[in-house]
């Protein structure tokens, strides 16, 4: 590799401006190089991936191959129809379309992109590197991610915000609809139709702000409850934290470059751009990180089937002591009394023998705090 960089030696220098705090200056003073020189390797592994950090040959590995004028003009069309895709995609739906055909590589599909003006440079951001998941994704249905991408107005000055929700396995997205409001009863509607279409999750993951979590005990709202209920055990973000939910955010970016980047001119045309999108999406826009297939290739609905059935957690009494928590969104142990929050009024709860001094309380699986013998302290 030319300039010094070795392949190991790229492969740092990519590692260190997306995960590094170090600015690009110290980087190229760190190996040597110049700017130009950084950004060039930068620019070659966002178009090809790890096949652009390897020494180049000089002369082309097929210099007679010749492909039709057709074949490029399909390209071509597909590509305009597709801007944002990049050569990678375009192929990957190429040979599956034409599989009989032999077709020009993602470098050489690239080049002729470029010569058409069909490549636009990319701005390079930083990204934040992703923590381990909070619940291991093995299949579909393990987890399900779920946000509002944030509101944006239309042409004509409408407000849209999409709720989306996704497959944590294959990416597959569950739903994408514009709410008005973010309310429980918004939010739950939405989810008892996609449990009766897709069945139940095994878990939701969302952040921590409303209608999805709060600052009281568990983190639960009247939305978690619900959830719990339906047989589905939430799961929150730290806060500060939008990294551990990368991979919605990462959808939310493209969603937004696809339907918002421009908005369309009116609501009812927004709302038919996203509709589309989705389709497109799931059933026809090839993933890298799913070896350029689409998320209906992965997805598969659950087999735990939704009867729209609300159900509060059960205990046996041999697990502990079991209260009711009041109107008022407290318990009673004794002659001792603490507050738990309202989103749980109405239910009961269960106090385990903690290992410290005190009980150790929760609502189905998900704990809520200790209970201080004596004091009437919940923390």
């Amino acid at each position: 590799m030319s300039h010094g960089l070795g392949v190991n030696k790229s492969g740092e220098l990519i590692n260190l401006y997306y995960q590094s705090n170090l600015s690009m200056s110290e980087i190229c003073r760190k190996f040597g190089i110049s700017r130009k020189t950084a950004y060039k390797w930068l620019e070659r592994f966002e178009t090809e991936g790890d096949l652009g950090l390897l020494d180049k040959p000089k002369a082309p590995i097929h210099p007679n191959r010749i492909y039709s004028d057709r074949q490029i003009e399909m390209a071509i069309e597909l590509k305009s129809q597709h801007l944002r895709w990049g050569p990678r995609k375009i192929l990957a739906v190429l040979q599956r379309e034409f599989p009989e055909q032999e077709w020009p590589s993602h470098t050489r599909l690239h080049n002729i992109f470029k010569d058409q003006g069909l490549v636009t440079k990319r701005r390079f951001r930083r990204r934040v590197p992703a923590t381990h998941p909070l619940g291991d994704v093995k299949g579909s249905n393990d987890v399900w991610m779920a946000d509002f991408k944030g509101w944006f107005r239309t042409g004509e000055g409408a407000k849209c915000e999409p709720f989306t929700v996704t497959d944590g396995h294959s990416r597959f997205v569950i739903r994408c609809v514009h709410l008005k409001k973010k309310t429980v009863e918004s939010v739950w509607a939405v989810l008892d139709e996609a449990f009766r279409e897709f069945g139940l999750p095994l878990r939701f993951r969302t952040d921590n702000g409303p209608p999805f979590g709060s600052i009281g005990a568990g983190r639960l709202t009247k939305l978690s409850v619900n959830l719990i209920k339906a047989g589905v055990l939430p799961e929150w973000i730290e806060p500060g934290h939008p990294e551990q939910n990368g991979q919605h955010e990462r959808f939310h970016l493209t969603l937004k470059q696809e339907i918002a980047n421009p908005p369309a001119k009116s609501l009812s045309f927004q709302l038919r751009q996203m509709r589309e999108f989705i389709e497109e999406y799931n059933f026809d826009r090839p993933h890298e990180a799913l070896g350029m297939l689409t998320p209906s290739n992965f997805y598969e609905k659950s087999t735990r089937t939704w009867d729209g059935v609300l159900r509060s957690p059960e205990y046996e009494s041999s697990e502990g002591k079991i209260r009711k928590v009041s109107a008022g969104g407290t318990i009673r142990v004794n002659q001792y009394e603490a507050y738990i929050g309202q989103a749980l009024s109405g239910e009961y709860v269960l106090l385990k023998e903690g290992v410290e001094n005190g009980d150790d309380i929760f609502y189905g699986q998900v704990y809520l705090g200790k209970f201080i013998q004596g004091k009437g302290i919940f923390k």
